[in-house]
C-alpha cells in the first residue's frame, strides 16, 4: 500500500505540528507560570481589598465619632479657642456679686498646648447662694476656666467676702499657621 502525500499536505503537515509544537512550549513555558502567578496576586488583591474595606470602614466610623463628639461638644471647642477678657469676665459675672474685682496674679508657664492665666478674685457677696450660682455660671461661660480651690469665705456684718483663685485656659495662638 503507497500512501501518496502531496507537496502541499506535507506543508500543511509541518506546519500543523511545528504550530502544535510552540503552543505546547508556549503553554508550558509562559501561561503555566504565569497563571500560577496571577492566582497568587489575585488572592493577595482580594486580601489587599478586603483590608481596605476594613479600613475604609474604621475611618467612617471614626469620622461619624468625631462629628458626634464635635457637635457634643461645640462650646467647649469654640471656649478654647475665645481668648479670655478680664473687663468682659468681670461685666458679665457682676450680677453674682455686690463688687467683684479681678487682678491679674501672673502668666503661668504654658502647660502643654494651652496659655495658662492665674486670676485673684476678690468679690462680695450676699449669700455663698450667689456664688454657687456664679460657678454654674462660668461653667457655661465662652471661656474655660478651672476655679482653684482653697475658696475663702469671710463674713463682715451683712456681707461675705470670698476671695479664691482660677486659671483661665486658650489655645495659643500661633502666627505661622494659615488657615
Amino acid at each position: 500500500m503507497k500512501i501518496n502525500f502531496t507537496r502541499q499536505n506535507i506543508y500543511l503537515l509541518a506546519t500543523s505540528v511545528f504550530l502544535l509544537i510552540f503552543v505546547l512550549v508556549f503553554s508550558f513555558s509562559v501561561l503555566i507560570p504565569k497563571g500560577k502567578e496571577y492566582r497568587v496576586k489575585r488572592t493577595e488583591l482580594r486580601k489587599m481589598n478586603l483590608e481596605t474595606r476594613r479600613l475604609n470602614d474604621f475611618s467612617y466610623e471614626t469620622l461619624e465619632i468625631l462629628q458626634k463628639l464635635q457637635a457634643d461638644n461645640r462650646n467647649i471647642i469654640t471656649a478654647f479657642d475665645t481668648e479670655f477678657s478680664p473687663e468682659r469676665f468681670e461685666k458679665q459675672y457682676k450680677v453674682f456679686f455686690n463688687s467683684l474685682k479681678l487682678s491679674k496674679k501672673a502668666k503661668r508657664e504654658d502647660e502643654d498646648e494651652f496659655s495658662v492665666y492665674e486670676v485673684n478674685t476678690t468679690s462680695a457677696i450676699s449669700s455663698p447662694k450667689s456664688f454657687y450660682n456664679f460657678l454654674e455660671a462660668v461653667n457655661k461661660s465662652d471661656w474655660i476656666v478651672g476655679v482653684n480651690f482653697p475658696i475663702k469665705f469671710k463674713r463682715d456684718g451683712e456681707i461675705i467676702s470670698s476671695s479664691f483663685t482660677m486659671k483661665t485656659y486658650g489655645n495659643k495662638k500661633d502666627s505661622n499657621s494659615t488657615k
